[in-house]
């Protein structure tokens, strides 16, 4: 008889140490064969595979007949469950039995004329956290083993040939993280503080290209930005979870940067009734107030409602500016029947505040200035006369499924969008000479000089995704086949300024306020940009062992941009096919080694002065490998990851300042991830880059040559853990090390001192409430983050904030 075994294979120790996995859970073989409950998710699926999903995450060996399971089928079984009692459910009803035969266990056919054994199950306690995981679900505590950012499928992660970091709703508020930037602290490849501390914007990085370019997702749609101020925001509170896709990702989104796509996933309507009051207090008269209430609206559940919002009255850390904010967002599913769903997603947020960074000259703050002196960290360099910071976002749309039969599944996605700012800050501080004469004359160091920026925008978008999904087998085979047509439309109408001139401030004695000179626009004018894509691709696996992606998109994307200023207009077009391969072996003991292949491209934005044509897209492209391992039954994902990234055909200038499509950026690394319940309430996140590589291999600037473009450290490093003690107290520690560089293009004056931050948590868990205190930047320690180009940029101080949430 052929008997098929399946059975963990044994882990290599190796690996498991690199990794950090605990050695007893690596050499845990099927022998064990634990009887005590545990975590099991099974979909409902052919018996054949439902019966490798249960050796896969219980670790047992088990071995079957192929011809007693062939064209049978197994419910879903999820839950806390032993081994035997979930055995027995996917088995119910089929005429086989589960019998032991020494360390394994064999499937055989009932023999005719005997009496079920199967009579009535023991009572079993589906724990709330093994409900079956979505895509866009909730997850209850850190470790989300599913996602549809990297296919635009509900798809596990782990058949996912590319590099994924979820942080879920729990992790964002453990961390006490208050902005995007600051939940993807504790992910690897992301650089937080490209521009030190600025309240404006969540300006990050990713494998070393700027993120924040073209923009982010959210719930698999653009937020896009067209290289003006204006730029739209996401909040964490009214975030599921934040999902980081590293790498090109122009098959599935269009065009985009080749680091990578942050998809922030909003809060939907939820079944079950929530509701939940949160008061906040911090430093700077943080005072906040937020609330998030959802549940059915209907006696039968096909109506279900969710709102979410948050009211904030603070003030910045300097210039006794405010930071004022509100948000509400609104939602709505209605389910007519099982297989149709339509969900209204609407945000709508006004931020009324001024302005904080923290730009010094490099000369002063990196290095002391010609005479030996220092500026003071905390000096304030803008006005706050002046500052300002006032946005208006609303955005409306749709998510539609309907599910045909069990082959076809047909989704819509849409958006629209509108965005309202006025900014204007003092910038660009330099030392003013007063005695040119005597270059060394302490007064030429005692006052800053400071220009104006500032923009007025108007902007409204427009996005839409459809989709067809076909879902079957053929023989061994089983398919996932994904056809969409995406189209987004943007349109800018910003004045922008730069320059003038504002009072001198004396560094030791600053006095704000006074005349200030506005210059004449640079920039006026109407910016039209449009994308239209066409995508396939198609998840192959071949007996749960191998998941083979392939995908292609072509897209079209043009641009018309109107200039008020001299009555002229400027259009670009467009054209790139992109691709994608990867491939991935589902070992049965949780690994899962993969290669994966992937492009992306970008409009250059600009037109050959020589042949007046517009330049050809700019393009990247990677080739990652990587293992993932999640130990069946186990809170536990760990994750390692070598890549070869290239950013190419990107324009660079000669020395007579002539634009050429020459510039390429080689980025090479190893990233490593681990997310883990290691024991009963004690939780572990962390996280290490290594980027040997990442400089400029081609530019018609030959000084660029060899050297960095943006800041990359060869080392980064960060772990939090936290500990929820039977007595509701709770504690957390996390540390963040950023490794040394010599700022954007290598150009700072001296390298970048690497710096170590500390963050904490301490809280108390009673009844219904939930008390936290969470600290930033632990010891308040002053570092500067980046450098380039004449200017240095500190970064964030300490910040405090005391949270009490209430459920019921």
């Amino acid at each position: 008889m052929n008997r098929p075994v399946f059975r963990p294979a044994p882990v290599v120790l190796a690996i498991a140490l690199a990794l950090g996995i605990p050695a007893a859970h690596a050499q845990q073989g099927a022998s064990a064969q634990p009887k005590a409950p545990m975590l099991l998710d099974i979909a409902a699926q052919p018996l054949g595979q439902a019966l490798n999903d249960w050796a896969r995450q219980t670790r047992i060996e088990l071995i079957v007949p192929p011809a007693l399971v062939a064209g049978r089928a197994a419910p879903a079984v999820a839950g806390s469950l032993t081994p035997v009692q979930a055995l027995e459910r996917l088995l119910a009803g089929s005429g086989l039995v589960a019998e032991p035969d020494g360390r394994a266990v064999v499937i055989r056919a009932r023999p005719s004329g005997a009496a079920s054994t199967s009579t009535t199950l023991p009572a079993v306690v589906v724990e709330a956290e093994a409900e079956r995981e979505t895509a866009n679900g909730p997850v209850r505590g850190y470790l989300a083993t599913r996602s549809a950012t990297g296919t635009k499928t509900d798809s596990p992660i782990i058949e996912t040939p590319q590099s994924i970091s979820v942080v879920t709703a729990d992790r964002v508020q453990a961390i006490g993280a208050t902005t995007l930037k600051d939940a993807l602290g504790y992910s690897p490849g992301v650089g937080t503080t490209p521009y030190g501390t600025d309240s404006r914007y969540d300006w990050i990085s990713v494998r070393s290209f700027d993120a924040y370019s073209p923009g982010f997702y959210m719930d698999g749609l653009p937020l896009r930005n067209n290289g003006t101020f204006g730029v739209w925001k996401t909040d964490n509170y009214g975030a599921e979870r934040i999902e980081l896709l590293r790498g090109p990702s122009s098959v599935l989104y269009g065009l985009g940067n080749p680091g990578g796509v942050v998809n922030v996933v909003s809060k939907r309507p939820t079944a079950e009734p929530l509701h939940e009051l949160q008061m906040q207090v911090g430093d700077h008269n943080r005072r906040q107030v937020a609330g998030d209430f959802s549940g059915p609206l209907d006696s039968e559940g096909k109506l279900l409602y969710r709102i979410t919002g948050v009211l904030r009255d603070a003030r910045l850390p300097a210039g006794k500016m405010p930071d004022d904010y509100s948000y509400i967002a609104p939602s709505l599913t209605w389910k007519p029947s099982s297989d149709t769903t339509l969900t209204l997603l609407s945000q709508f947020s006004r931020t009324r505040a001024g302005v904080y960074t923290r730009v010094r000259p490099a000369a002063g703050s990196l290095v002391p200035s010609a005479i030996g002196t220092y500026l003071p960290s905390s000096l304030f360099v803008g006005d706050p006369n002046f500052d300002r910071f006032h946005q208006d976002q609303d955005m409306i749309g749709y998510q539609f499924e309907h599910r045909i039969n069990d082959t076809w599944t047909v989704r819509q996605n849409a958006r629209y969008g509108r965005l309202k700012m006025d900014y204007a800050q003092l910038q660009a501080p330099n030392f003013a000479t007063l005695n040119a004469d005597v270059p060394n004359d302490p007064s030429n160091f005692q006052f800053l000089s400071r220009t104006l920026a500032g923009s007025r925008e108007r902007i409204s978008a427009f996005a839409i995704d459809n989709q067809v999904q076909a879902d079957f087998r053929i023989g061994d085979w089983q398919h996932k086949v994904l056809a969409g047509l995406d189209y987004q439309r943007t349109r800018v109408d910003a004045v922008s300024i730069s320059g003038g001139s504002a009072p001198l401030l004396n560094i030791y004695a600053p006095v704000y306020g006074g005349v200030f000179e506005l210059p004449a626009p640079y920039g006026d004018g109407i910016n039209r940009t449009t994308q239209t894509g066409v995508y396939l691709q198609d998840q192959i696996k071949w007996r749960d062992s191998w998941v083979l992606t392939l995908g292609g998109r072509y897209d079209r994307a043009d641009s018309n941009a109107y200039d008020r200023l001299d009555h002229t207009t400027a259009r670009t077009a467009d054209h790139k096919f992109t691709s994608r391969a990867g491939l991935v072996y589902l070992a049965p003991n949780g690994w899962a080694p993969y290669l994966s292949y992937a492009e992306s491209f970008g409009p250059s934005g600009e037109v050959n002065p020589e042949t007046g044509d517009p330049y050809k897209p700019e393009t990247g492209r990677q080739y990652e490998a990587g293992v993932r391992y999640q130990p069946p039954g186990r809170k536990e994902s760990y994750s390692a990851a070598i890549f070869d990234l290239r950013r190419k055909n990107y324009i660079t200038y000669d020395g007579n300042f002539m634009p050429r499509q020459t510039g390429e950026v080689s980025v090479r690394g190893l990233e490593l991830e681990a997310t883990a319940e290691l024991a009963s309430r004690l939780n572990l996140t962390a996280s290490y880059s290594y980027t040997p590589r990442a400089i400029v291999t081609v530019s018609a600037n030959p000084e660029q040559i060899g050297k960095q473009m943006t800041a990359v450290p060869r080392n980064r490093l960060s772990v939090w853990a936290d500990y929820r003690f039977g007595n509701g107290v709770k504690v957390g520690l996390g540390a963040r090390y950023v490794g040394s560089t010599r700022g954007d293009g290598e150009s700072s004056p001296a390298p970048l001192p690497a710096v170590t931050l500390f963050d904490a948590m301490v809280g108390y868990d009673i009844d219904r409430w939930s008390l936290a205190l969470n600290l930033r930047n632990l010891t308040n320690k002053t570092y500067i983050a980046n450098c380039g180009y004449g200017n240095c940029y500190y970064g964030y101080p300490r910040t405090a904030v005391a949270t009490a949430t209430y459920r019921w």
